[in-house]
């Protein structure tokens, strides 16, 4: 689905746009239900999703672009590919996504062609497709982008979940497990919405310094969250 109106005219960087374009309609076609392909022209942020083929996140022609887009606008130097990152679509459904940045002959970013790919039908067939389905570790554990508003609803289940793996509730979770759990929501783009740091404080029994503090510290070594464990028993 393209949007014909209010488009820039003329220029080098309409056509770089123009021709992103007509490569995200076809990669589309080749994958119709699979693998949703936006373009998004950096050059109107508020605006930027100018094609978007295969709609799996309900995301329209005209919305605003996400963090990542926003990155290569206030960064030339940002990564001109990431490739192969866990995204998630609203619905829950797990993503495996790709963006690629392209620039004018300035060296500035114009567009970019994104690619999320809908890894949930293809999950159950892990030992076949275990590349396809594999993502890769967030650059320097920073959330690229959500396609979606983070709820209070969803913070509460990931918090809720992360305990009942360890046979615990949220507030039973020792010292080194409610680090661990805050350092991954951190990473996953939890602490985007606003509120989100006391929610898991109240979640935890923590005070929300604390939470901040769970943020800034390295994951331990064996030897100490042996240590932890054995002072969490006395």
């Amino acid at each position: 689905m393209t949007d014909p109106t209010d488009r820039p005219m003329g220029g080098g960087d309409e056509h770089l746009v123009q021709e992103a374009e007509r490569i995200a309609v076809a990669i589309g076609r080749m994958f119709p239900g699979l693998c949703e392909v936006v373009l998004h022209d950096l050059r109107r942020p508020d605006h930027a999703i100018r094609a978007i083929e295969n709609n799996l996140s309900g995301r329209q022609v005209g919305d605003p672009a996400t963090e990542l887009g926003l990155r290569r606008i206030a960064d030339p130097d940002y990564p001109g590919v990431i490739q192969n990152y866990s995204n998630r679509f609203p619905d829950g459904r797990p993503a495996k996504s790709t963006s690629i940045g392209i620039k004018n002959a300035e060296g500035r970013y114009v567009a970019a062609l994104c690619l999320n790919l809908d890894v949930s039908t293809l999950s159950p067939l892990a030992l076949t497709l275990a590349n396809l389905v594999a993502t890769e570790v967030q650059p320097q554990g920073e959330v690229l982008e959500t396609l979606r508003d983070r709820g209070d609803r969803e913070l509460r289940s990931a918090i809720d979940s992360f305990a009942a793996q360890r046979s615990s509730t949220p507030r039973g979770l020792n010292r080194d497990q409610k680090s661990e759990l805050v350092r991954q929501l951190h990473r996953e783009g939890f602490f985007e919405t606003r509120g989100s740091a006391q929610l898991i404080a109240d979640q935890l029994g923590v005070s929300r310094a604390t939470v901040y503090n769970y943020t800034k510290q390295p994951p331990l070594r064996a030897h100490d969250r042996e240590q932890v464990h054995d002072e969490d028993q006395r």
